[in-house]
């Protein structure tokens, strides 16, 4: 567990860390981002473990049910960074006005509007805006353990596609949402941890916006697969999305910053994914042509007017995105999936380190922590830590959400395995 003082020394070593300075210890990071989180129940099961005073954990994104790491926790787990999030989560309902909720027998605490039903097959479905008059926007298997996002695709031919349906999350910031942000970053800075924020109206070219499950009807290109196809054969439409998300989004910023100035040390850009287990989702010089010059001039603005650093997530084999993230000028790589094809550790930080933070990375979570035994994830968290520490550069994190059914003994096995190597250096 943490020391006040050792909390204290937190925002200057991940800003260290960001900066590739060798860092006293590599800085860790367990629900910062929607991507580097835990799922509900094994932040219950940690707060057993630690002896933490009970009480049904707060599901914070229900989307994918992680659970939110309060303060006791962080302590507990040696934290470093803490997260700042949008007012609504991806339903659309703000995080607030807690309630009781069962998820397979566990009591957590899910927000006021999240309301559900039970369909047929014992499936339970999950409403926009918490609206269940709405068609369902999610749906959870019995059994299961976070919602999957139900396609609703309305018929469109080529004559009424219109960008700006595919523009109705991407909106100018509200005051209500920028007062909420301003309290929250207050409080995340408090902490003395680092800070990495996710503003809403800034996530630039996301997939994960395509579903739109905060929207009660959606329009425009709503089905993943029909949008992967429009990047290549309607690239003129999502030109102009992606032109107006940038107008929009970088209005957004310079009200954010001018209300937050340079409290947050990274920011969370994207979270498209172009990896896939073995390959891409589309070639570079679709990339280069489609998303780059968007990423490049949001990249830009945020270097010119903040001190922030900008974060891109792609799970997969992005190995060969990589020198155009950098020339796009994103700082940082999450959740560097070690697994996928030629995203080997050694060469990964031999060859991009001294431009690229890598912020993951430190153990599997496909295969090791669910199916490892806690002496195998000791073994692979202190290998990847000698890996990718030296130089700084490097913030521990698993590759991706701690999911649902991962053992306790190989969590705790992994935030030993990390503060037994900090201990070491």
């Amino acid at each position: 567990m943490k020391t006040g003082a050792e909390i204290a020394a937190s925002r200057e070593r991940l800003t260290a860390a960001l900066n590739h300075k060798q860092t006293d210890r590599i800085p860790i990071d367990f629900g910062g981002t929607a991507v580097t989180g835990m799922h509900v129940s094994c932040v219950a099961a940690l707060r057993d473990h630690y002896g933490l005073e009970k009480h049904p954990v707060r599901v914070h994104e229900p989307f994918q049910m992680l659970g939110l790491v309060e303060d006791d926790l962080a302590d507990a787990m040696g934290l470093d960074v803490v997260g700042v999030f949008p007012r609504n989560t991806m339903f659309g309902f703000p995080a607030e006005n807690w309630k009781g909720w069962r998820l397979n027998g566990l009591e957590i605490l899910v927000p006021g509007n999240f309301n559900t039903t039970v369909d047929a097959r014992g499936d339970t479905l999950i409403y926009p805006e918490g609206d269940i008059t709405a068609p369902p926007s999610g749906s959870m298997p019995q059994g299961g353990y976070f919602f999957d996002a139900i396609v609703r695709q309305e018929p469109f031919t080529e004559e009424t596609l219109n960008p700006e349906d595919n523009l109705e999350e991407f909106s100018a910031i509200t005051q209500e949402e920028l007062d909420h942000l301003v309290r929250a970053v207050l409080e995340a800075e408090a902490t003395g941890r680092g800070v990495i924020a996710t503003f809403g109206g800034t996530a630039f070219g996301d997939i994960a916006l395509v579903p739109a499950p905060s929207l009660k009807q959606p329009k425009g290109i709503r089905d993943i697969t029909e949008w992967y196809v429009s990047t290549s054969s309607r690239q003129d439409y999502v030109h102009k999305i992606f032109e107006r998300e940038c107008e929009i989004g970088i209005q957004n910023l310079e009200r954010i910053h001018a209300a937050l100035g340079n409290r947050v040390q990274a920011m969370f850009v994207c979270g498209t994914d172009f990896g896939t287990q073995t390959s891409a989702f589309c070639s570079v010089k679709t990339f280069r042509n489609l998303y780059f010059p968007y990423y490049k001039r949001v990249n830009d603005w945020v270097h010119a007017h903040t001190t922030w650093k900008t974060f891109k997530h792609s799970c997969g084999s992005v190995v060969k995105f990589l020198p155009s993230f950098i020339e796009a000028g994103f700082d940082i790589l999450n959740p560097v999936q070690c697994s996928a094809a030629g995203m080997e550790p050694e060469g990964l930080k031999a060859n991009f380190g001294d431009s690229l933070v890598f912020w993951g990375g430190g153990v599997d979570t496909q295969k090791t922590m669910p199916f490892g035994t806690p002496a195998e994830v000791r073994e692979q968290v202190l290998r990847r830590c000698e890996i990718f520490s030296p130089g700084g550069g490097f913030v521990f994190n698993g590759t991706h959400n701690i999911q649902a059914a991962t053992p306790i003994g190989n969590i705790v096995a992994m935030l030993d395995a990390v503060h037994e190597f900090n201990g070491r250096h």
